[in-house]
């Protein structure tokens, strides 16, 4: 599998994050020149967020929206497709870690109470190192009434997900009309736009191509068959070990974790960087080999080399730019290893909190 694309870097997450969290309170007169270089930098990520997100989605303009039912917090159903020719649809992917997120959440919730009779907006937590209970903590926490769904992966995948936040608007045809980041007077010229837009407009639409919802995942004692993956260096890695005879510990990560999460989710940037320290320790043991993979979230081709530049990483990496790995993998929480036997039979998955990684790397070896 070839992958060509990569991640933010260590040192853009961490402006991205300084930038976000706003203007720092000058002590003095002496810090307005610094306190403007950070507003500058924070005008920066968000143009950098901007871009991605449309070089992302411009492929996906004028497109037919994904044809799938999504399920929302309080166990209610909505059917995508059963809302295109009747009304538009306002989707927004978010994540309780992202601080933009949480930046914008507000004037969401304000469009919702406005235009919600008019437009079916839909909050989409990615559901990458985050969970449902977090995201419903959050909706009671900001008072959220629209309705909230934790993603599989498969929405994120079917609308090119690559930044948080990520705007997306269906108009009421069932097409695709625009994809952003930022909460600005485009985004709200293209809302005006869908909310406007002639309701006897014709509602055909193209079958989209997207991911079953009900799709296998690999699980512990299933065997790997026929997949492997092309490392950042150019080798390749049957992961169901055919062309080997030594065991496979698969890492799954995001190169921002350990930055960016720092702040706002502290206990998994942690998690990331013991996992990153006990693999680099435990792949000087060649009797088992080691790949990591990394999220498609927040990519674009040179921060892959960044990270390798500036984080110690003694394992081969893979982008996972569209996030098929993790999906066949069932791998929402990060960091996760899942350990692969010699005969490629999966042995064990941990996640985040388990600390065990050295004693179930030498049950594999046994």
């Amino acid at each position: 599998m070839q992958t060509k694309r990569a991640f933010l870097s260590v040192a853009i997450l961490s402006t991205l994050l300084l930038g976000h969290l706003g203007p720092v309170q000058a002590a003095d007169p002496d810090d307005a020149d610094q306190d403007q270089a950070e507003q500058e930098q924070a005008y920066d990520m968000e143009a950098d967020g901007e871009q991605r997100a449309k070089a992302a989605g411009e492929s996906l303009i004028g497109q037919p929206g994904p044809e799938m039912s999504l399920t929302t917090l309080d166990g209610e159903t909505i059917d995508l497709a059963s809302l295109y020719g009747e009304t538009p649809v306002y989707i927004k992917f978010w994540a309780t870690w992202c601080v933009p997120c949480r930046q914008q959440m507000p004037g969401f919730q304000k469009f919702q109470e406005e235009h919600g009779d008019d437009i079916q907006v839909i909050a989409v937590n990615t559901g990458y190192a985050d969970t449902a209970e977090a995201a419903a903590a959050y909706r009671d926490e900001m008072g959220l009434t629209m309705p909230i769904t934790v993603d599989d992966g498969t929405l994120g995948e079917a609308l090119n997900l690559r930044v948080t936040p990520q705007h997306v608007l269906i108009d009421r045809s069932g097409h695709i009309a625009y994809i952003g980041h930022r909460d600005d007077q485009e985004l709200e010229q293209a809302l005006q736009a869908v909310l406007e837009q002639d309701e006897q407009q014709s509602s055909t639409t193209e079958e989209a191509d997207v991911a079953d919802n009900d799709a296998d995942t690999l699980k512990v004692g299933q065997a790997v068959t026929d997949l492997a993956v092309t490392t950042w260096d150019g080798n390749t890695i049957d992961l169901s070990r055919a062309d080997s005879d030594k065991p496979l510990g698969v890492v799954f990560f995001a190169t921002w974790c350990e930055s960016y999460l720092a702040e706002s989710k502290p206990e998994t940037a942690t998690a990331c960087r013991r996992v990153r320290e006990t693999v680099n320790q435990l792949s000087e043991d060649e009797e088992v080999q080691w790949v990591g993979i990394i999220s498609g979230l927040w990519t674009k081709e040179s921060d892959v080399e960044s990270y390798l530049a500036t984080t110690e990483t003694d394992i081969p990496v893979v982008l996972d730019a569209e996030g098929e790995l993790h999906r066949a993998f069932d791998i929402r929480q990060i960091p996760s290893v899942v350990l692969i036997s010699a005969d490629g039979q999966i042995a064990e998955k941990l996640g985040p909190q388990d600390t065990t990684l050295t004693t179930a790397v030498e049950r594999l070896g046994q």
